[in-house]
């Protein structure tokens, strides 16, 4: 009988510990912020500025 008993406890405790497991809590997805939007002209000027400083560089030298 006491057998039958620690079986039973044994199967509901296991029963229990499963179902708790299996429920996540559900949260809200986060949004993932967008990165800013490069500005495709203020880069050619950028690279242009570099372009005719390293060319005024090279030219003292």
């Amino acid at each position: 009988m006491k057998k039958l008993v620690m079986l039973a406890v044994a199967v509901l405790g296991t029963t229990a510990m499963v179902s708790a497991q299996t429920t996540p809590a559900k949260t809200t997805p986060v949004k993932e912020a967008k990165a800013p939007k490069k500005d495709k002209k203020a880069d050619k000027k950028a690279k242009k500025t570099e372009a005719k400083q390293e060319a005024a560089k090279s030219e003292v030298k």
